[in-house]
């Protein structure tokens, strides 16, 4: 399965679960006028972002939190880059949830 059939069925299935994921395009492009565009968040920013949410203990006054999510998605034999490495590091220490998916039953592990 390609990256990007692989990225939609995760994206889907992930909703089911209640998480709440964006698509992170991240790449730089040019106008039809000459400009260039950047989008994304970063070089080497997960595939997928967003929030998973989380509810806190009563010890913790019961508060529900939105922990920021990072989903790499790979096919199986695809490496990541440094750069995706660093930032899925880089946001796991932080407290978020960041992670490689490749396929359906490795997103089945954030419910």
């Amino acid at each position: 399965m390609s990256e990007s059939v692989l990225l939609r069925k995760i994206l889907l299935h992930a909703s089911k679960l209640g998480l709440t994921l964006f698509r992170n395009q991240v790449g730089k492009y040019q106008l039809p006028d000459g400009r260039w565009i950047t989008s994304g968040l970063c070089v080497g920013s997960s595939d997928l972002i967003g929030w998973t949410r989380v509810k806190i203990t009563p010890s913790m006054v019961g508060l529900t939190l939105a922990v920021f999510t990072a989903i790499e998605t790979k096919a199986p034999k695809n490496d990541l880059t440094d750069q995706q490495s660093k930032f899925i590091r880089a946001v796991n220490h932080a407290g978020g949830i960041a992670r490689v998916v490749r396929n359906i039953e490795d997103i089945e592990r954030f419910s």
